[in-house]
């Protein structure tokens, strides 16, 4: 489900549900958050490196959490929300470097893990999409930190149509660093590696403070709270369930027939 492996003062975190795309779910959520408390606390890491197993980065929300999902009441959708927005929360404010490596396609909350590291490289073929609108609901819990480095123009776009975006449009927007052949992956990443460990390590965890204070209205507990509300809320709408139980049962939502 997710591995963890500490060598040379660097925490490699990998999706390791290959078979199901990397989705991941509340026990991955709890799991990647008690991981992340662990590690902050750790004085001898100096970088996190995020990578997933198998030919795509993540798929977003599991299909059974989210069959789970259809039956949940609001104040059970609200908790759900909470949990991820404590691991988002956890990973955009861990006080050492952040870095992912990604590849293939990426979904909903995956998008969501990639703009909260510092550093993201990924495969030129990868793609993206911001899909929770055709489910009927919305990226709220991940949209601070997508925000905060895509901006409103794109989330304007990408949030409102679900579609998917290149890694070249991905680039261009900010959600990436920089694009390579996917042979090409691990060597970037090494580079990158090697060119945070001869920055002084005290300094790195002051620099991302900065960052951090400077753009705290992107991460604040009010800020959580409404947008667990909102998911939570929308949810248990009439037409996020038509969505949720469109997508579980393989057939187009009420609102398709709608279209001429």
């Amino acid at each position: 489900m997710l591995d963890l492996i500490v060598k040379d003062q660097i925490a490699f975190v990998t999706l390791a549900r290959p078979e199901k795309h990397n989705a991941f779910d509340d026990q991955l959520i709890l799991k990647f958050s008690d991981i992340l408390e662990k590690l902050q606390k750790d004085v001898d890491i100096r970088i996190l490196v995020l990578t997933s197993e198998g030919p795509n980065f993540s798929s977003g929300a599991d299909l059974n959490w989210m069959q789970k999902m259809a039956h949940y009441n609001k104040d059970d959708n609200f908790k759900d929300a909470q949990a991820l927005a404590r691991l988002m929360h956890l990973l955009y404010h861990f006080p050492k470097p952040t870095l992912v490596k990604v590849q293939g396609m990426t979904l909903g909350g995956g998008v969501g893990l990639i703009a909260a590291c510092d550093i993201a490289i990924a495969d030129e073929q990868a793609s993206f999409a911001l899909s929770e609108v055709k489910l009927g609901l919305i990226p709220a819990v991940i949209s601070p930190y997508v925000i905060s480095v895509m901006g409103a123009r794109a989330a304007r776009r990408y949030f409102l149509t679900g579609e998917f975006f290149s890694a070249q449009e991905a680039l261009r927007w900010g959600l990436l660093h920089q694009l390579a052949s996917l042979d090409e992956l691990d060597s970037i990443l090494n580079d990158l590696i090697i060119k945070l460990k001869k920055a002084g390590p005290y300094a790195q965890i002051q620099a991302k403070k900065l960052i951090l204070d400077l753009q705290q209205h992107y991460d604040t507990p009010s800020l959580h709270m409404d947008m667990a509300e909102r998911i939570a809320s929308i949810r248990i709408s009439s037409e996020g369930q038509e969505g949720l139980n469109a997508f579980l049962n393989k057939r187009s939502p009420s609102w398709i027939k709608e279209i001429k």
